[in-house]
């Protein structure tokens, strides 16, 4: 009868812990890995740190950003794919995860199915940019000129299968214009030749393109965004000037492997969404050329499988196809 109470007594203590568990309360309780895809200083990568240093005040544990740049995203998103889902790995993902089914005919992991959304974060709007020489100062002048000139004028891009090319792709195809595309390694080496004059035009994030801009070096004509930039506030957006289908940008948000505990998952989203509201978060995405976002993680899993098939359609329209 003693051993009997003594297990009875045992299972009362156990089981109110394991239930706990199963259900994350104990959640977390050692460091966070967060997946970066991109290489460290990158504009993802900033904006990656600017969230894993909110979010680990507000869970009480560290994050350790780990980037694992390479192959347009893949790498590291692969590496996310393949780890444990026990809520101790994330990846703060871009565009990309919507891209890569499109443009790699086989992937070491299926973004629809080896991953759980958690929340949107942020966007940095695309801006088309042109050199000083070409005769237009609006978007509506510069689309007069490109129409008149086909496949005179030439555009770079941060590289083939890029959302700088497909941003640049879609905004020719949109408003008619014919033009050679001319893929760099990175928009650093694209930006160079811009302002060089070897391309004449291209859509670059933001934030990457405001020192250029500033300094004149190349004139900002259009933001491909619904509101105005506090960076550029005299520059207009695509919903202003109506260019159909172009309202686009470099979005970012945050997956963990498929499987991770609802609670988890849950969890997540609300600190996330806190965070993205919090002063500190503001300003750094301000800072950034970033405007917040945020979003139910159901909300998220539907705007990623909208974006692969939005995308889908461009890329096969663009013929790219990586491997």
């Amino acid at each position: 009868m003693k051993t009997t109470r003594r297990a009875l007594f045992t299972v009362a203590l156990v089981l109110p812990l394991t239930i706990a568990a199963a259900h994350g309360a104990a959640w977390p309780d050692r460091p966070i890995t967060m997946i970066v895809p991109f290489p460290a200083g990158g504009p993802t990568d900033l904006v990656a740190r600017v969230m894993a240093t909110q979010l680990s005040q507000q869970l009480g544990q560290t994050i350790v950003v780990d980037n694992k740049g390479g192959a347009n995203g893949t790498i590291g998103m692969t590496a996310a794919a393949n780890s444990k889902a026990d809520g101790y790995t994330m990846l703060y993902n871009t565009s990309s995860i919507a891209l890569a089914p499109n443009l790699y005919k086989k992937l070491a992991f299926d973004p629809a199915t080896d991953f759980d959304a958690i929340s949107s974060t942020a966007v940095i709007p695309l801006v088309l940019l042109t050199h000083p020489s070409v005769p237009a100062n609006t978007i509506t002048e510069f689309i007069e000129y490109a129409r008149k000139n086909p496949d005179k004028l030439s555009y770079g891009s941060a590289g083939a299968g890029n959302v700088t090319h497909l941003g640049a792709f879609l905004f020719n195809q949109s408003t008619g214009i014919k033009a050679q595309h001319i893929p760099y390694r990175g928009s650093a080496p694209a930006l160079t030749d811009l302002v060089g004059g070897q391309v004449q035009f291209m859509t670059n994030t933001l934030n990457d393109s405001l020192p250029f801009i500033r300094d004149k070096r190349v004139k900002a004509l259009v933001l491909t965004s619904k509101a105005r930039s506090d960076k550029l506030p005299d520059v207009p957006t695509v919903a202003e000037d109506t260019i159909a289908g172009f309202e686009i940008g470099a979005w970012q948000g945050i997956v963990v492997p498929a499987g991770t505990p609802p609670a988890i998952v849950q969890k997540l989203n609300t600190e996330v969404r806190k965070a993205l509201k919090s002063d500190s978060i503001l300003k750094q995405l301000a800072a950034q050329g970033a405007q917040p976002l945020g979003s139910t993680a159901d909300e998220y899993a539907a705007y990623i499988r909208s974006e692969t098939r939005r995308w889908g359609d461009v890329i096969n329209a663009a013929g790219v196809q990586l491997n």
